[in-house]
């Protein structure tokens, strides 16, 4: 347990990429089985445990310190984890558990068991080990390394490619020791026999302006390029998957989806939609769905799922990766035509004579609600990761408004001191007809940390409430910000919600009162623009 922990304070105190890829590496070649495994586990959200966290540690911190200070310390350190382990009685037992020995013992203890358990496990531990071990048993050890990168530094390590490890991934369960004997050489490849795995999905470039010298119009297809979530859908006979672009495992969320691939044997690609008689509903509507293991009948009939197909990568047992995206385009069509799957459709060829009127296509995306095009080659094989020189993403050009900030919140991890979350809204009129300011939407990014710094200060200097770790400030500073699209939502006063918001500009030379209405942003709604 202690290198385990060990390993989690290192890579939450590095910033390099590769620095967190050699970290990584050197901890998989250097710890042996299981434990390492169950790590792997850990950062790329395979434990499986379901632990009332919360619920504990407040029990368990009531024996410890006065409710009101724990409350008070949470908030001020911004991350519940890291509290408790500071707070911790620090009379620890230096034998500390094992990583294998903790996540057994969480998995096989009664669910009535575990705080008597975490209390145990918890005084056998030092500061950095408690704070691992509710990282490990939480789930979220926000140390900066996705499951992606956790496969790459897997595979840089044992010198392969991490599209291969991407492959024989989901062949195995945690703790992996079939995939590790494999990267080792002391076994053969995992054979995921009827199981459905998942093959690295290829992802296309922004376009760039010496991008159009190497186009010829008779040599690309275009696409629509759809508001929703890319996936893949593995089906052999009874058994289907469902997998995000990342490899995630999404098909619990998607029952619907995977019932309509039944007794197909398959792997195609495509966007993952809510659909409502005929017509693509916005991504806030799927939104609802995502991240959910468990799904009511009210949630399937309110936002049905549905998969829009752009790619064939086996038919069969037949690998069409290396045949041309026409041919393997050709395929598709065909094969969906005969096997009538329901709750998918083929993403339509954009037809078009020259790039001209390619770009005259796209200057239409925002007004038909579409989030841009897809330009790919049609000799182009499927080829994992993002290679050069085959596809391109033509986005269109993201909508900006001025707004004032409303409220404040400190972030988590490394900005756990700092006001780094922004609420922020736009004018419109109360009934007595007085300026009013109404919240459109919350940022959290776009800015350097010496900005960040100046809008911590701001914060503090302007506060005028106070709710926990959440400040209302004046409303005096101005930030512009970007935005792909506005839908309409109940979550805001304003009836409206932006997607993907991002700090554009700090606007510290604006006067508040010269920030935008909700009348224009009313207007950027799809259908008003």
């Amino acid at each position: 347990m202690e290198k385990f922990a060990h390993l989690l304070d290192s890579l939450g105190l590095t910033q390099s990429r590769n620095c967190k890829i050699a970290l990584l590496g050197d901890y998989f070649k250097s710890t042996p089985d299981p434990d390492r495994g169950w790590a792997l586990a850990a950062l790329t959200d395979g434990l499986g445990l379901s632990v009332p966290l919360r619920r504990i540690l407040g029990e368990l911190m009531a024996d410890k310190i006065d409710p009101e200070l724990y409350r008070l310390s949470r908030d001020y350190v911004g991350d519940t984890a890291e509290t408790v382990a500071l707070l911790w009685p620090d009379d620890f037992d230096r034998n500390a558990p094992g990583l294998a020995d903790v996540v057994t013992a969480f998995q096989t203890a009664p669910r009535t068991a575990y705080g008597e358990h975490m209390r145990a496990t918890l005084d056998q531990l030092d500061s950095t080990g408690r704070w691992a071990l509710l990282k490990l048993v939480g789930g979220a050890p926000r140390v900066g390394v996705s499951a992606r990168l956790a496969k790459v530094a897997l595979a840089t390590a044992f010198n392969t490619d991490v599209g291969d490890v991407e492959e024989v991934w989901h062949a195995v369960d945690a703790p992996y020791q079939g995939l590790f004997a494999w990267l080792e050489e002391t076994a053969p490849r995992p054979d995921p026999g009827r199981r459905p795995v998942f093959r690295p999905l290829m992802l296309a470039y922004p376009i760039e302006e010496t991008d159009w010298k190497t186009l010829n119009a008779s040599e690309i297809a275009a696409e629509w390029k759809w508001d929703g979530i890319r996936v893949q859908v593995a089906a052999k006979g009874s058994e289907i998957r469902l997998f995000s672009r990342t490899g995630d495992d999404i098909s619990r969320g998607f029952p619907e989806i995977c019932n309509a691939f039944f007794g197909h044997d398959v792997v195609v690609d495509g966007e993952l939609l809510v659909v409502r008689d005929s017509g693509v509903a916005p991504f806030n509507d799927l939104q609802q769905r995502l991240n959910r293991k468990v799904v009511s009948k009210k949630l399937l009939a309110a936002h049905p799922a549905h998969v829009r197909l752009y790619d064939m990568l086996f038919e069969g047992d037949e690998d069409i990766r290396g045949t041309s995206f026409e041919e393997r385009r050709n395929r598709l069509a065909a094969w969906h035509t005969r096997s009538s799957v329901t709750l998918t459709d083929l993403s339509p060829l954009v037809p078009f004579s020259d790039l001209g009127g390619l770009r005259e296509i796209w200057n239409t995306t925002r007004a038909d609600g579409i989030e841009g095009l897809m330009l790919k080659r049609r000799s182009s094989p499927y080829l994992a990761g993002r290679p050069k020189g085959h596809w391109w993403k033509w986005k269109r050009a993201p909508q900006t408004l001025d707004c004032v900030v409303m409220y404040a919140q400190r972030g988590s991890g490394k900005r756990s001191s700092f006001y780094s979350d922004y609420t922020f809204g736009v004018w419109t009129k109360d009934e007595a007809s007085e300026a009013l300011l109404v919240p459109i939407g919350k940022a959290y990014s776009g800015f350097t940390d010496q900005e960040l710094a100046k809008l911590d200060k701001f914060v503090r200097q302007n506060t005028v409430e106070r709710f926990g770790p959440v400040r209302s400030v004046k409303p005096e500073l101005v930030l512009e910000i970007a935005f792909d699209a506005l839908q309409k939502s109940t979550r805001h006063k304003s009836g409206l919600a932006m997607r993907f918001p991002r700090i554009h500009r700090i606007r510290w030379d604006k006067p508040a009162a010269e920030a935008d209405t909700l009348e224009a942003a009313q207007k950027l709604l799809p259908g008003n623009a």
